[in-house]
């Protein structure tokens, strides 16, 4: 907002009277906050800082201690420069002593050798800064409107940071206490750059107010949060200090921010959406790209040493109730995951992916103990109240991010696999699930589907026209290895009837039931067919 004691210099009523810097030259950054005329040697204790100090000299004395207590007290009250015109007292050069006491507190001192009319120097000078300092008004009136409908409009926080970087021209991130990056916008520089590293140099940052700048980082960093709880910082990247504008705008969009979070307690937290997004893109890119390898470093899981794919399933039935609150007890679920990773002391991305599961990918070092690390992460969710059972599922262990997808996806295999058996198993692997997990990986599988109707359509018929329990009868039978006695106790229907259905699915099948490969087909069959299932909570 204020001009440099350049700016200054380049005016045109200065430059008139030929200015020349005789001392302090490092210094002609500094601000000018007024510029004030003073003719009298005992000023230091009148000024308040930033003045830039005009004199003629003629009431200066010419003895050198008195010139030295001059300058003290002028730097003293931090003033930003002292201009000498060389015409009345001194019109050669200024004392020795007057510009030795300068360099020695490397305040600008500046001689003009012609005479200069000081009240045109102030007009100038002063006229500038109170225009600055109504731009300075009027730009903070503007991001007081703009955040005010980012915020009314229920912006997202994508959006809000995206106009934090517009205005300030600087990287800007949102990043949680713990210093894991929420979201970011880079403002046209190289995301993988500004985010790689992240967590530890963030760590090293610390300010004793809500907002300030931190020279050695060059951050300027505001707290992020409301009603008493601050839950994140808001980053601008800047090499100098920040103008008061760039202040006013990373105050406001932390206001949005802790605003947006108050308002939409029903969505998933910026926690899970970052996390989310990072799982997405590893789900749909066949080479992880060098920013999303830094997004995942900068949420505290890089995607280096050993990566495992866990899917958290709740078991729920298909009953309209619990369709309707499948995202509720997702993203509850989610939560619980999340906390019980960081109670596992476990890296790990942890989101809800899809409507059915939490997904989570465990970041272990080359050392770790993956059977130890997961009964861990099984014993801390089953500890954590949950509002319905779970299934906790996990896929091959593997060495790259490239291969993530592969140990994700199976994973979700896996648990759709495990909620359709009966043990009650703290994790469930492959080898767990055996059969229904071969045919969870091949789901996608058209020939699998054709050959499930094939084997089953003609009683599914039957079944649907005539009201009848045919499919569920065989079910029975299949699920207790052919066992009649055993099939119809579980069937709660007496053996004489339930050998009747069994007649009757011959008879519509065309194939004998005791032969064991008759049998076996049917029973993939049924468990193919229950793939298709439109309710996979069943």
């Amino acid at each position: 907002m204020y001009p440099t004691v350049a700016d200054v210099l380049a005016l045109p009523v200065l430059r008139h009277g030929r200015p020349k810097v005789v001392a302090g030259g490092q210094k002609l950054d500094t601000r000018v906050r007024w510029v004030h005329v003073a003719e009298v040697a005992d000023i230091g204790h009148l000024l308040k800082g930033g003045e830039l100090v005009l004199t003629t000299g003629i009431a200066l004395p010419d003895d050198a201690a008195q010139l030295a207590k001059y300058v003290d007290g002028l730097a003293e009250a931090g003033v930003a420069g002292l201009v000498v015109e060389l015409v009345r007292h001194w019109s050669d050069a200024l004392p020795r002593a007057l510009v030795d006491a300068a360099a020695r507190h490397e305040l600008p001192l500046i001689t003009l050798s012609r005479e200069t009319r000081y009240v045109a120097v102030t007009e100038a000078v002063n006229g500038l800064i109170v225009d600055a300092q109504v731009a300075e008004l009027r730009a903070a009136e503007h991001v007081h409107q703009v955040f005010t409908q980012l915020t009314v409009a229920g912006a997202e926080p994508a959006e809000v940071l995206r106009e934090v970087a517009r205005m300030t021209e600087s990287p800007v991130v949102l990043e949680t206490l713990a210093h894991e990056v929420l979201a970011y916008d880079s403002a046209g520089a190289d995301p993988a750059e500004l985010l790689t590293g992240w967590p530890s140099r963030s760590r090293t940052v610390h300010l004793g107010e809500r907002t300030g700048y931190h020279a050695d980082a060059g951050w300027l960093v505001t707290v992020v949060g409301a009603r008493g709880h601050d839950w994140g910082r808001l980053v601008v990247v800047c090499d100098e200090p920040p103008p008061d504008r760039h202040v006013v705008v990373a105050e406001r969009a932390a206001s949005a921010l802790a605003v947006h979070r108050l308002v939409a307690r029903e969505a998933d937290s910026l926690e899970r959406q970052a996390h989310r997004a990072v799982l997405a893109e590893l789900m749909t890119s066949p080479a992880p790209s060098t920013e999303l390898l830094a997004r995942a470093a900068a949420l505290g899981s890089p995607l280096s040493g050993r990566l495992v794919g866990v899917a958290v399933r709740p078991r729920m039935t298909a009953s309209p109730r619990h369709a309707a609150s499948a995202p509720t007890v997702l993203r509850d679920l989610a939560e619980t995951v999340s906390l019980a990773t960081r109670r596992a002391k476990v890296s790990a991305l942890v989101a809800v992916v899809d409507d059915v599961s939490v997904r989570a990918l465990l970041s272990l070092s080359p050392q770790a103990n993956v059977d130890a690390v997961l009964r861990r992460l099984s014993a801390e969710l089953r500890a954590r109240p949950t509002s319905v059972p779970t299934v906790l599922a996990v896929g091959t262990v593997v060495d790259s991010a490239a291969d993530a997808r592969r140990s994700l996806v199976e994973a979700a295999h896996v648990a759709a696999a495990a909620l359709r058996s009966d043990t009650d198993r703290e994790v469930h692997r492959l080898q767990d699930v055996r059969l229904r997990g071969l045919l969870h990986l091949l789901a996608d599988d058209e020939r699998v589907r054709a050959f499930a109707e094939r084997e089953l359509g003609p009683l599914l018929s039957r079944d649907a026209a005539s009201g009848t329990r045919l499919v569920q009868a065989l079910r029975h039978y299949c699920e207790h290895g052919g066992n009649k006695s055993a099939a119809a106790a579980a069937a709660h229907t007496s053996r004489t009837a339930y050998y009747q259905q069994l007649a009757r699915i011959e008879q519509v099948l065309g194939v004998p039931l005791e032969d064991p490969e008759s049998m076996l087909s049917l029973y993939l069959a049924l468990l193919a067919h229950d793939l298709s299932d439109d309710h996979p909570n069943r």
